[in-house]
C-alpha cells in the first residue's frame, strides 16, 4: 500500500504555493499518466473557485480532473467511458457537498454568507481523501478522520 498523500496535498497549497486544485491534481498526476509540470500549467487558471469567481472549489476540480484521468478512454471514437466518467464525478462532488455543505468556493469561505464552512486546507484534504477512496481504492493506507474544523 501506498502511505497516504493527503497531507502532501494540503503542504503543496500551504507551504509551495499551488492554488486549490493544483494541490489536488498535482499530488496524483504522477499515478495518471500526467506530469506534474503539465498539471501545474493546466489548473492555473483554477484559483479562487475557477479564475477568482468563487464558482467551484479549485479542490473540487482537481478532483474532477483526477476523475477524468483516470476513467476516461481518452478516445473521441469510442466515448464508452463519457457516463461512468461523469457518474464517478457526481458521486465524488456529492459527497464532498455532504461533507461541507457546498461545492462553491465563495460559501466554503464565507464570502457571500459571512460563514466559512471549510477551509482551503481542508477543502484540499478532503478532495485527496475522496481520491484516495475513491478513485485509487484500496491503493493507499487509511487517513486519519476529517477534522472539522480545519
Amino acid at each position: 500500500m501506498i502511505k497516504s498523500r493527503v497531507q502532501q496535498a494540503v503542504d503543496r497549497r500551504a507551504k509551495h504555493g499551488y492554488n486549490c486544485a493544483q494541490a489536488v491534481a498535482c499530488t496524483y498526476c504522477d499515478l495518471l499518466g500526467m506530469d506534474e509540470p503539465t498539471a501545474l500549467r493546466a489548473l492555473e487558471a483554477f484559483a479562487g473557485g475557477i479564475a477568482a469567481s468563487g464558482a467551484t472549489c479549485g479542490a473540487v476540480c482537481g478532483l474532477m480532473v483526477l476523475t477524468g484521468l483516470k476513467n476516461s478512454s481518452g478516445s473521441l471514437t469510442d466515448r464508452s467511458s463519457k457516463g461512468a466518467t461523469v457518474q464517478a464525478g457526481a458521486k465524488l462532488l456529492k459527497q464532498f457537498e455532504n461533507w461541507n455543505g457546498s461545492s462553491l468556493c465563495r460559501e466554503l469561505k464565507g464570502i457571500s454568507t459571512g460563514r466559512v464552512l471549510r477551509s482551503c486546507s481542508g477543502c484540499i484534504a478532503d478532495c485527496a481523501r475522496l481520491a484516495e477512496e475513491f478513485l485509487f481504492a484500496g491503493q493507499f493506507e487509511p487517513y486519519s478522520p476529517r477534522h472539522d474544523k480545519e
